[in-house]
């Protein structure tokens, strides 16, 4: 099997994105990943979202196109998911959605943590437009300060004080990370909450996505045709 990971940019962390999918992917399962061609770098907001989806859209293509499996659009705000879907026939599945079912499977309310405002306005359209509002909600964390680096130090201190408050008010019982780019902070969170109090699960993007996306080739399905017409063919330029 053969899955392919779609970076929206960031060509600077496909190595350790490779690594960090690698180490997801089961037994005879191999992972492209690949860096869209965005223009400029993408910021966390709706325009950079809509500017980012002709170059995700080629890549998904491609993959495709090459004899890739399925493909994960790697980022957790789901961008062009459903349009990818209607010009490939193999699975297509974004950076959130996956988590947020395996969590809302561990426990009845999901606290979806993110520093950035602009960010938790895209979210929680997000949450309600997949219908799951009603038990996921965004968790606004102040962020103290960020240090340069794909991991940086004091966004995961942040994450993991936001996470404890969301836990000790009431607000969570599972919780998953609103950026797919954060490579074992969801461990980092999970170990300091257990540290503290009672175990509350803290669920990674890209291991739920890519396992979900293995499930779903081994299950022999691929999008509904029902619910995603196929559009016109695609060009070779997208």
């Amino acid at each position: 099997m053969r899955l392919t990971v779609v970076l929206p940019g960031f060509a600077e962390h496909v190595a350790t994105v490779r690594e960090e999918s690698g180490a997801w992917a089961g037994d005879g399962v191999g992972v492209d990943v690949v860096a869209a061609a965005v223009p400029g770098e993408m910021s966390a907001s709706r325009y950079g979202l809509a500017v980012a989806g002709p170059a995700l859209l080629a890549e998904v293509v491609r993959a495709a196109r090459s004899g890739s499996d399925g493909v994960l659009i790697d980022c957790a705000a789901e961008p062009v998911v459903h349009a990818a879907r209607e010009v490939v026939d193999v699975p297509v599945v974004g950076g959130l959605l996956p988590a947020l079912h395996v969590a809302m499977n561990l426990g009845p309310r999901v606290g979806v943590l993110t520093t950035l405002p602009s960010t938790a306005s895209v979210f929680r359209q997000l949450l309600a437009r997949e219908g799951v509002s009603g038990r996921c909600r965004v968790v606004l964390v102040p962020d103290s300060g960020r240090e340069p680096g794909f991991e940086a130090r004091a966004l995961v201190r942040a994450l993991c004080a936001g996470a404890e408050q969301a836990v000790a008010s009431g607000e969570a019982d599972v919780l998953v990370l609103s950026c797919t780019g954060l490579s074992g902070a969801a461990r980092a969170v999970q170990d300091h909450l257990a540290g503290r109090g009672p175990f509350v699960p803290v669920v990674d993007l890209t291991g739920a996505a890519l396992m979900l996306l293995e499930n779903m080739v081994r299950l022999g399905v691929r999008p509904s045709r029902t619910a995603y017409p196929p559009a016109v063919a695609a060009p070779d330029g997208l």
